[in-house]
């Protein structure tokens, strides 16, 4: 007769301690505007992908990189300012 067992990484998948810290949630809520701004980019760029782009579709894009860019800067700029170091 066979046992049937379970696995034990799919038991404690949910544990509470593997649920992410403070310090982690803290990160990705500084992340998320790089994140959105991403978000953006890759939407615009979706919407391009079958067909050629249209004067307002590159105006989309650049001004999409422009955010990504610019929310990049400024989450550098803030770690930077946490940390003491130079970005």
């Amino acid at each position: 007769m066979d046992h049937i067992v379970t696995v034990q990484d799919a038991v404690t998948a949910f544990a509470d301690w593997m649920e992410p810290t403070d310090a982690e949630l803290d990160a990705i809520e500084a992340e998320m505007p790089v994140i959105r701004a991403e978000m953006e980019l890759l939407d615009a760029q979706i919407v391009v992908i079958d067909r050629t782009p249209t004067v307002l579709d590159e105006r989309r894009i650049r001004r999409a990189r422009r955010r990504v860019l610019a929310a990049h800067r400024d989450l550098v700029n803030g770690l930077a300012g946490q940390t003491g170091g130079a970005a």
